[in-house]
């Protein structure tokens, strides 16, 4: 296998075109290739008098040696993994997100039966429950934008970029095109699955874990475990719809709880798992005309067909404090994503198309557990409610969330009016002045921070850009200790995903997921 890397192509052109266009500049002969897959596509956009695309392609041929100029790479195979214990007593996966079904899906392809417990509904039936609270208001606070299958991060855009470096990262990629996903995933430069084809891959996935012997039980709530000789040894569940309380033996629990499992934290900790504090962030949404950020990215000379421009902006404080941009949605819109009674929280979402009519981002101020004001590890978690229920107040107590111009935040008086730039925020919003219910060192951060990324990105400090408080969820504001075999303190409870403090994004809690079914299988009796 070779690759040929830092190919700029300066015209949109199919799949076939491209092929033709490469082994013709590097003199290929075509009956050498076997076969031949885009490996990277990226959008060089430095220059604004020369926006052009970016390939790497891999190419296996018949005889490499023929062509030694070009770099030799190593076909990628997924690591294999060892099943040592197979004969495991009902594998629990708490959690259906990402984590939780990455987790099941590793164990049934290596004869491992899980049982998938999940407080909120299937996927189908959760999009009912989340579009019914985006119209009305009608929150369920069982099964919302944060809770239920899929996770939050299926009501999102849908991203798949991260940070790490695992080789895992691949299989996550290859098991969403399996499922459903666009293939181009597996080689864009910022993937994303978009919360439209989400909820079907997420179906897929969940129909394949079933076939294989996995089960799932659905509006069923985790409400306490059991243990001998400081092992785990059974799980209390709660069947929500029937009011009827399980214990399930098992020797084995993957905490794939989410990042809001507020309830589900305040039980562990009761019962003896270790959990620390940990940074997160907070802030607002901020939104501005997707087709001024496409300006500011890619200017207007470009005949390019290219996709609605993204940014990432990061702004580091005089005081220590960071701000930065969070959870881009380009063509998107700002969710309503509480998950209890009379909070406001916010979240971004995209469809695959991202044609909407907004750009929105997060844009967050780090916070640490000094500013929690109290030495319990759950600190975070009354952090964040407090915001959240200062937003709802602020609001009007009817889930509208509260709003501001950017102009009249900057200047800390109530906004009156919505200039050129509509909320895309339901089931409503109310103008306010969010500085009355922020911490003074995020509020000063956010104005530091945004005008400084207009410096960066044109049109960022529009007075008109709307901010919509508030957005608390970035990330699980605890974690939940395990050793160097991801075990916790407790023998056969494996804290994983987001929730638990090792992941943030989809990419991230997959991987995780997988790594804590894999130290499972792998792990001697």
């Amino acid at each position: 296998m070779i690759q040929i890397s830092n190919i700029k192509i300066r015209k949109d052109i199919s799949d076939t075109k491209l092929f033709e266009t490469i082994i013709k500049k590097y003199k290929i002969e075509p009956k050498d290739v076997v076969e031949w897959h885009i490996s990277r596509k990226s959008i060089d956009a430095r220059k604004k008098d020369d926006i052009h695309y970016i390939y790497s392609i891999d190419l296996k041929l018949k005889n490499e040696n023929k062509y030694k100029k070009f770099n030799k790479v190593k076909e990628f195979n997924i690591p294999k993994i060892k099943a040592i214990n197979t004969d495991k007593k009902n594998v629990v996966i708490v959690g259906a997100g990402p984590s939780g079904l990455f987790s099941a899906l590793t164990l049934v392809q290596n004869g491992i039966f899980p049982i998938v417990i999940e407080q909120g509904e299937s996927v189908e039936n959760r999009k009912i429950s989340v579009d019914k609270f985006l119209k009305n208001g009608n929150l369920n606070v069982l099964s919302n934008v944060q809770f239920g299958e899929g996770g939050a991060g299926t009501f999102s855009d849908g991203k798949l970029t991260t940070g790490i470096n695992s080789p895992y990262c691949k299989k996550v990629l290859q098991e969403f095109v399996n499922f459903g996903a666009p293939e181009q995933i597996l080689y864009l430069s910022k993937p994303h699955i978009g919360t439209d084809n989400l909820i079907k891959i997420i179906k897929n996935m969940r129909e394949f874990i079933i076939s294989k012997g996995g089960k799932f039980l659905f509006n069923t709530k985790f409400v306490d475990f059991e243990t001998i000789n400081n092992k785990i040894s059974k799980v209390h569940v709660l069947n929500l719809e029937t009011n009827s309380l399980e214990k399930i033996e098992t020797d084995t629990v993957i905490l794939a709880i989410g990042h809001s499992s507020r309830d589900t934290f305040e039980k562990i900790y009761e019962k003896g798992l270790l959990v620390e504090p940990k940074n997160f962030s907070v802030g607002v949404r901020i939104e501005h005309l997707q087709s001024e950020i496409n300006k500011s990215q890619y200017g207007t000379i470009t005949k390019l067909n290219l996709p609605s421009a993204d940014y990432k902006l990061a702004y580091h404080s005089p005081s220590g404090r960071s701000c930065y941009t969070f959870c881009m949605c380009p063509g998107g819109v700002v969710m309503a994503s509480s998950s209890e009674k009379n909070t406001i929280v916010t979240n971004g979402m995209s469809y695959f198309a991202r044609d909407g009519i907004n750009a929105n981002s997060a844009v967050l101020v780090n916070v640490v557990p000094s500013d929690f004001n109290s030495n319990s590890p759950l600190a975070g978690i009354y952090f964040q409610k407090d915001l959240e229920e200062k937003a709802f107040k602020l609001g009007g107590s009817n889930y509208f969330a509260p709003i501001q111009r950017f102009e009249d935040f900057a200047n800390n008086k109530k906004s009156e009016f919505i200039g050129s730039i509509k909320p895309s925020y339901t089931p409503g919003v109310t103008l306010t002045n969010l500085n009355d219910i922020m911490p003074e060192f995020v509020s000063k951060t956010l104005k530091e921070g945004i005008i400084y990324f207009d410096t960066k990105l044109h049109g960022f400090a529009n007075p008109d850009a709307i901010m919509t408080g508030m957005e608390t969820r970035s990330s699980s504001p605890v974690r939940i200790l395990r050793n160097e075999n991801l075990v916790s303190n407790i023998d056969g409870i494996y804290p994983c995903g987001e929730g638990a403090g090792y992941a943030g994004g989809i990419m991230s809690a997959s991987v995780d997921g997988i790594k804590c079914a894999i130290a499972n299988i792998s792990r001697k009796a």
